[in-house]
């Protein structure tokens, strides 16, 4: 049953001239001042959610984006900041990049923000998806299989961090703490100073692959879904209990997750069509180089495989897949409602703030979704 309600924010400015026919993606250059706007804009939806009983605000870490879409490169420092701002949101790194990190300093750093901010951090790991950041910190991508391998390797060392009072590790990335003389005796172990509070440590990964969901459920690492089609949302949804299965973890559909969805509120499925539609484009103008199209055919193919389509989604499609839910609240809450039928164990959904959107619009939609959408869930 869904309780809780979340957003994503990926760190965008305010963009000019939105649309498909707009300024193209790659030409967007700005000011540093103008990025530094991202921080001011996470502070007031932050207020704004708090207010309106919103559950955790979602934020994505991200580099050397001129082009204004993702412009947050720290989203530990960033959640800490924001805690000092609000009083009882939750605040969600989706993801923290661990390649673009040492896992002592990541360990470190959440430690700190669990504690002083009382458990408002929620933790959340990546392995990363933009050649331009991962390769300019000296770790691999393009290389699938390192980036995997090294990944691995460094929530092996994060989870000791949490979880154990001592400990050492010696691996192919890392060997920790170095062979080395420290006060008249020979280092064999050290201790991560200080450590979380709020043990186990939740910590949230998105679904890519089986791969990865395998990893998720032997590691008990919850799942992250966001603009699926209904047709995928369903695969990785099962794919995640069966793993969780496999590693002796048993849940209900839905359990541990949290499902995304675009949304936008109007009197009208086609007014909020006619004015969500240019922000939708804008997205993905930017997202779907990266092969974040997450739609199927109609025999449940994801988009880009042999015989299902390859091109960038128009909104069209995205109401079709019920990826994005369009119009007054009582449509939304029953196409919500649909969804949370299907899967017990889902408890979260997260709105998608589609990057076109103005700051001021979009916090008339949060106030809008709370009081019209959310008591329909909240009062059962």
């Amino acid at each position: 049953m869904i309780t809780k309600f979340s957003v994503l924010y990926v760190g965008q400015i305010e963009l000019d001239n939105i649309g498909r026919d707009g300024t193209p993606a790659d030409a967007r250059r700005y000011s540093n001042e103008r990025f530094a706007e991202a921080f001011w804009t996470a502070r007031d939806v932050a207020q704004t959610m708090d207010e309106l009983g919103y559950y955790a605000m979602w934020t994505a870490e991200h580099h050397f984006q001129r082009e204004g879409y993702e412009v947050l490169p720290n989203l530990i420092q960033l959640s800490l900041w924001l805690a000092t701002q609000t009083k009882r949101l939750k605040f969600g790194c989706a993801f923290n990049i661990l390649p673009m990190w040492h896992p002592l300093r990541l360990a470190e750093d959440y430690a700190m923000a669990d504690i002083v901010t009382g458990g408002r951090v929620i933790m959340g790991v990546g392995r990363g998806y933009h050649t331009r950041e991962v390769e300019s910190f000296g770790a691999p991508l393009l290389d699938a299989a390192a980036n995997r391998e090294m990944f691995e390797e460094q929530f092996e060392v994060l989870l000791k961090c949490f979880n154990e009072e001592a400990f050492y590790h010696r691996g192919k990335y890392y060997t920790i703490p170095p062979d080395v003389d420290y006060r008249g005796y020979r280092l064999r172990e050290i201790t991560c100073v200080p450590r979380p509070l709020h043990r186990p440590v939740e910590i949230w990964m998105p679904i890519a692959s089986g791969k990865t969901i395998d990893f998720m459920g032997k590691h008990g690492l919850k799942a992250m879904v966001t603009l699926n089609g209904e047709k995928l949302l369903d695969q990785v949804v099962r794919a995640y209990r069966d793993a969780c299965a496999r590693h002796g973890r048993e849940k209900q559909l839905g359990e541990d997750m949290c499902w995304g969805a675009g949304v936008y509120l109007a009197r009208t499925p086609e007014e909020a069509f006619r004015r969500v539609e240019p922000s939708h484009d804008e997205r993905y103008k930017w997202f779907a180089p990266f092969g974040f199209v997450r739609y199927t055919d109609a025999e449940g193919r994801p988009w880009g495989t042999p015989g299902a389509p390859a091109r960038v989604p128009t909104l069209k499609d995205g109401v079709e897949q019920k990826a994005w839910l369009l119009g007054p609240p009582a449509q939304v809450i029953e196409a919500i409602k649909s969804v949370e039928a299907q899967y017990p164990g889902l408890d979260q959904f997260m709105v998608h703030w589609a990057e076109g959107i103005p700051p001021k619009e979009f916090k008339e939609q949060l106030r809008w979704f709370a009081r019209d959408v959310m008591p329909a869930f909240q009062t059962r």
